[in-house]
């Protein structure tokens, strides 16, 4: 490994360490293929390592004031806040999005973290006064423990935000392992918090590849495990972790519809559904990949093309661009793939984005906006997630055939209705067999206030990764029975200097 690269750390009790470990990755920027800096793939002593640092902190940050906790995360959304241009640039150059779609996945992920700074209102318990004579019942929210997270390449930021604020605000302590493909926007924000005041061992890293993730799926002191990624991990993640006694939260793959009725308004329509498709190159668990047109609308196919033809194509730090390059070599060969399987298997391709150049960067992994119509469930560009800017069209003469389409299909990530008609809305929202529903708005992912829903199989385990869901997620429900007697009736005082050892 050479001397002149970067190398990114360790974060163990609170201590930025350099790992011991001979395995190395490089972290490519998508644009340019300039190696970054090196991440290791931890060693299982350093995970160990990490994971007493958490168990120990555990013991203390458990019975932090909650407005303590909640100050910290006050003054962390400020920090972030404060960086979020250097932010966007880190995961700009090493992921590949646009400044302005980073700038966003940072937003997405301070939006957890000003919820969690309320942990306040969203920790209480209830109760129920004299359920009988002099008898009272009250429920506690009390931590699990120390908990993990695994989350993906395309979205560095906003998906450890998800997990670790709100793991933490409810009293645990945190192992995060962050993509290896692009961890240094990662590793700020973790700088970030623990200058906001996180008490060393309370949040804590680990890097590597399938390794870690199994000894974090496997340890006896980790409580519960959150996952976010494609749908083979998460599988074997749930299995594993599930089987070892942990709470398990998977958000896994995608294929995600919507429906364009003849009667929406045309050029927000294709607008919102360009933008959907393509931004962020479509490496999205929530993009839109599938549009069902109905009846007329099926003549905007030439429309929806020249909306992807009009989208720019550059490094994501090229003034206007739109969209970015893939993450990786083997993700472009992927997309590139797929999209030449869909040639051989009948569709229609209606704009190919293969082969783009951009002139600078001649060594980028570049796709633009790709459109096949012509689409059937039999195709593997409709069985598979491509995570690139390919979106297929398909046809359908009335909505209740297209909702039948979508409910056929085994993910239910999020689903879109375009429509100006109120009651074809209403039918939709309640027909549909899939998490999270958007009406006129092609990404649906809610706000922090609400949980994350996606379904069927795109999720695995009952709660989502944010929201009130996410409370219970991370907190044991223990509750209180108690009778207290008039100290008259028993005959004395107690006396409370008693040693109850």
């Amino acid at each position: 490994m050479s001397t002149d690269t970067p190398t990114v750390k360790l974060l163990i009790n609170g201590e930025f360490v350099e790992s011991t470990t001979t395995e190395w990755r490089d972290i490519v920027n998508p644009a340019t293929q300039e190696v970054l800096a090196r991440v290791p793939f931890a060693t299982a002593q350093e995970i160990d390592a990490a994971v007493d640092a958490a168990r120990e902190a555990f013991k203390t940050w458990r019975k932090t004031p909650i407005g303590a906790r909640s100050r910290i995360f006050l003054k962390y959304q400020q920090l972030i806040r404060e960086n979020m241009k250097e932010l966007a640039a880190i995961l700009t150059a090493e992921q590949g999005k646009t400044l302005a779609d980073a700038e966003g996945d940072v937003f997405r992920g301070l939006e957890v973290v000003e919820h969690a700074a309320g942990i306040g209102n969203l920790q209480l318990g209830e109760l129920a006064n004299n359920v009988a004579g002099g008898v009272d019942t009250y429920t506690l929210l009390q931590p699990l423990g120390v908990c993990a997270g695994i989350t993906p390449f395309n979205f560095p930021a906003m998906i450890p935000l998800w997990m670790f604020p709100m793991a933490i605000a409810t009293g645990n302590t945190f192992v995060l392992k962050p993509s290896e493909q692009d961890p240094m926007v990662t590793m700020r924000l973790c700088e970030l918090a623990l200058e906001a005041g996180i008490p060393p061992g309370v949040l804590n890293v680990v890097h590597g590849g399938a390794d870690a993730v199994n000894a974090i799926c496997d340890h006896r002191d980790i409580k519960a495990v959150s996952f976010v990624g494609s749908t083979r991990v998460g599988t074997h993640v749930y299995r594993r972790a599930s089987e070892a006694g942990k709470r398990v939260q998977c958000m896994m793959g995608a294929k995600n519809h919507a429906i364009v009725l003849p009667d929406a308004h045309k050029e927000q329509t294709l607008n919102a559904i360009a933008g959907a498709a393509f931004g962020a190159a479509g490496q999205r668990c929530m993009a839109l990949s599938v549009v069902i047109l109905v009846g007329e609308a099926q003549q905007w196919i030439a429309d929806l093309a020249d909306k992807g033809r009009g989208l720019k194509v550059s490094a994501g730090t090229e003034p206007g661009a739109d969209l970015g390059p893939l993450v990786s070599c083997a993700a472009l060969d992927r997309v590139s793939g797929l999209i030449a399987r869909g040639e051989q298997e009948g569709a229609t391709l209606e704009l190919d984005g293969r082969n783009a150049q951009v002139a600078g960067y001649e060594k980028g992994n570049f796709v633009g906006p790709t459109l096949f119509s012509g689409v059937t469930p039999q195709m593997d560009i409709y069985k598979e997630e491509i995570f690139g800017p390919v979106l297929c069209v398909m046809a359908a003469d009335t909505l209740d055939e297209a909702i039948a389409m979508i409910n056929e299909n085994p993910n239910g990530n999020g689903t879109a209705i375009f429509t100006r008609s109120g009651a074809a809305a209403r039918h939709f929202q309640e027909e549909i067999d899939v998490g999270q529903v958007g009406i006129n708005v092609p990404i649906p992912v809610p706000v922090p206030m609400f949980s994350f829903t996606g379904s069927r199989g795109s999720k695995l385990g009952d709660l989502g990764p944010y929201g009130k869901q996410v409370v219970q997620f991370y907190t044991q429900t223990k509750t209180v029975t108690a009778r207290w007697f008039d100290e008259n009736e028993v005959g004395g005082v107690v006396n409370t200097t008693i040693n109850l050892k």
